[in-house]
């Protein structure tokens, strides 16, 4: 199985999907969330005329943490809100290879924390 680094270390990402992993300085919208496994995830978006131009996502957590919030990070990149807003715990499940099934609340946290990011921004005055 291919091995990511755990914590500021994004090590085993290629150069690409590294490009996704971090945090941002001035996101339009951002998050943090707490899985109930206790591992934390950040989502940091830039926004401009209703697209998401950069995302990135934060996580000190297991393999398959990082892997669903990179899932989520590429899908939404470069799409409108409410496409974003369409990107499903269900899409990332199927997207992540061996992904056990009690793995799975991994796809929902990185889904919700990228939904909790867009609301921070739709909800901006």
């Amino acid at each position: 199985m291919h091995k990511l680094g755990t914590g500021a270390d994004p090590g085993g990402l290629s150069s690409q999907d590294a490009a996704y992993f971090g945090r941002m300085n001035d996101p339009t919208g951002s998050s943090v969330l707490k899985g109930p496994c206790g591992e934390e995830m950040e989502f940091y978006l830039y926004i401009r005329d209703g697209i998401l131009e950069d995302v990135k996502y934060y996580t000190e957590g297991c393999y398959n943490t990082w892997t669903c919030a990179l899932a989520v990070a590429k899908r939404a990149k470069g799409k409108s809100v409410m496409d974003a807003l369409r990107i499903s715990p269900g899409d990332v499940i199927d997207s992540v290879r061996d992904l056990a099934e009690q793995e799975r609340h991994c796809a929902i946290l990185a889904a919700s924390t990228l939904y909790r990011a867009i609301a921070e921004y739709l909800l901006k005055p």
